[in-house]
């Protein structure tokens, strides 16, 4: 039950408008990702959740409106909740994913009251909803199904599996709405070459048991229901942003218009290691998840002889976009990628390592790069999950502990963001780049105010720790930098304006730095006590030994040109 404030509120509040309406308001967002079944009860009951058993767990629309706190606390301010859909019932479910009906929302997950109570709920707290969309497939149980009770008159279609055997399969298209005929999809055949983009975009997912019927978005009349749905629902639900599900397998046009209809933040999940191919549909969606970086964040972090070096030789998704084919786009709106480190389809980071410095690298990179972040729920809980269906554990079950590590880092990294967004209006704009450095095992990345040293030579190796080369210029003489992950604190020597300042990495662990005049002295900043910027107590540092030794003593160091520094 909501609690009674929370209730009188929404009952009080008309159907919340939508907050944002395109890519640039979206761009200083972080966006926490969830899967609604597995997020959080109405009751508040720690009901059992078996992941292998691919049932509902009994997460709803109302048990997120009652930990938006815990959300909201770590520093997000966008929600990206799982499709909202009807879906096949079956002895195997997938999380909104395999919709039947397109216009009624799944009772699984409550009424559509409860998630108009969630969009103003989000929106009284200036918080974004974004939610998941499928239109390219539904899904449909064969006739020779053990869940045969839940079909009604079929169409036998003969479908070639992608060992080219012929299987014939009883679809049962009046059932899937409001695309009900079998004109509505394209002819059945399985994906066997995704080398071939005309089968990647006409023919099905799924398999013999569980075929996905690949919607007809050729045909104008779907494409007018389909484009309608969006509109409609944006508008009901006041939706703030939309992530689209399996953009590849629909042709590019197709989007354009979707997105132009939808009238809100697209994000496009293009499921690929290959940069040009996932950067081709940027233009047509708003944005695009950065698949591609995120195969080499995996290779790089995953284990200490990873390749660095693919991270920071990776092309940017935007420096890849073709424009707009259709005069109808906004040009004037900047292009977006998702950065992430899991989803729910992937397995979850911790479930390839176990070291924590490595965890730790690795969740720091979608918060200080071009990317807009995306946190996976259960990443602050140290989830270890692997591939579906265990990455998709029931939250509360960890009872949503806030003096886990991982929520204290994505608040920290959520934090400096903001910060640096504030402290230099060209944050969002200016792209981010890469700083050479001499040694394999670290790179480092600049995007002003923010230097983030990443290294992956592992938490357990504590006979050798590397050193990163901040150079000359990239602050200005005296700048106190400050490491915000483990509020230590860097200053550059003013004489020394050509030399090289170098530091040492400690236990494996990254270093994401900012002027200690972009922090705040108050105290609900981050590190008050090294900050030098506006708030209680700011003013200019004191000068002479007494000064030096207080600021030492706070993990201070000054060095000259080429001095090692370090980290107290």
């Amino acid at each position: 039950m909501l609690p009674i404030a929370l209730a009188l509120l929404l009952a009080l509040t008309p159907i919340s408008p939508v907050l944002a309406a395109s890519a640039s308001e979206w761009a200083s967002k972080s966006i926490y990702q969830l899967v609604t079944d597995r997020f959080a009860t109405s009751s508040n009951s720690s009901t059992p959740c078996d992941t292998s058993q691919r049932t509902y767990c009994g997460g709803s629309w109302a048990g997120i409106t009652q930990h938006l706190d815990y959300i909201q606390d770590m520093g997000f301010d966008a929600v990206w909740i799982s499709p909202i859909s009807k879906n096949l019932d079956g002895t195997a479910y997938g999380d909104g994913y395999w919709l039947t009906d397109l216009d009624t929302t799944s009772s699984r997950f409550g009424t559509a009251q409860d998630l108009k109570n969630l969009s103003a709920a989000l929106h009284a707290r200036g918080m974004y909803l974004m939610l998941d969309v499928v239109v390219n497939h539904f899904a449909a149980l064969p006739q020779n199904s053990s869940s045969s009770s839940l079909l009604s008159t079929a169409s036998k279609t003969s479908l070639t599996s992608p060992l080219g055997d012929l299987l014939d399969i009883s679809i049962n298209f009046p059932d899937l709405l409001p695309l009900s005929k079998e004109a509505d999809f394209h002819p059945a055949c399985f994906i066997a070459d995704y080398t071939n983009q005309t089968e990647v975009e006409q023919c099905w997912l799924g398999d013999e048991k569980l075929p996905l019927p690949d919607v007809n978005t050729e045909d104008p009349d779907v494409v007018e229901t389909l484009y309608k749905w969006i509109a409609d629902m944006v508008k009901e639900y006041g939706v703030d942003g939309v992530r689209i599900d399996t953009v590849k397998h629909i042709r590019r046009a197709f989007w354009e218009g979707f997105t132009q209809r939808a009238g809100v933040f697209t994000l496009g999940e293009v499921c690929t290691d290959n940069a040009t191919y996932a950067a081709s549909y940027l233009g047509a969606v708003d944005g695009v998840l950065d698949y591609p970086t995120w195969y080499k964040l995996i290779m790089a972090f995953a284990s200490v002889s990873g390749n660095l070096s693919a991270i920071q030789d990776a092309p940017s998704l935007p420096s890849l976009a073709s424009p707009p084919s259709s005069s109808s786009s906004s040009k004037s709106q900047p292009i977006l990628t998702g950065s992430f480190l899991e989803n729910h389809d992937q397995p979850r980071f911790p479930s390839f390592t176990h070291d924590v410095a490595l965890r730790k690298n690795a969740m720091v990179w979608p918060f200080v790069g071009d990317g807009l972040p995306i946190v996976y729920y259960g990443q602050e809980q140290g989830y270890e999950g692997g591939g579906d269906p265990s990455n998709r554990e029931a939250l509360w079950l960890s009872g949503y502990k806030s003096d886990k590590p991982g929520v204290a880092l994505l608040k920290t990294l959520n934090g400096v963001r903001k910060q640096a967004i504030k402290a230099n209006e060209s944050f969002l704009a200016t792209p981010a780049h890469w700083i050479t450095q001499s040694e394999p095992s670290t790179i480092m990345l600049s995007k002003p105010p923010l230097l983030t040293l990443f290294t992956n030579v592992g938490a357990n190796d504590s006979t050798y720790q590397p050193t990163w080369r901040i150079p000359a210029g990239l602050y200005a003489p005296g700048t106190t930098l400050i490491d915000v992950l483990a509020c230590r604190a860097v200053a550059r020597d003013g004489a020394s304006a050509e030399g090289e300042t170098l530091v040492k990495a400690k236990g494996g662990m990254p270093q994401v730095l900012i002027p200690a005049s972009m922090l705040s002295r108050s105290g609900d900043g981050m590190c008050p006590a090294l900050a030098t910027g506006p708030g209680e107590g700011a003013g200019r540092e004191g000068t002479g030994a007494a000064s030096m030794q207080s600021r030492v003593g706070r993990g201070l160091a000054v060095v000259g040109a080429l001095g090692v520094v370090a980290l107290l």
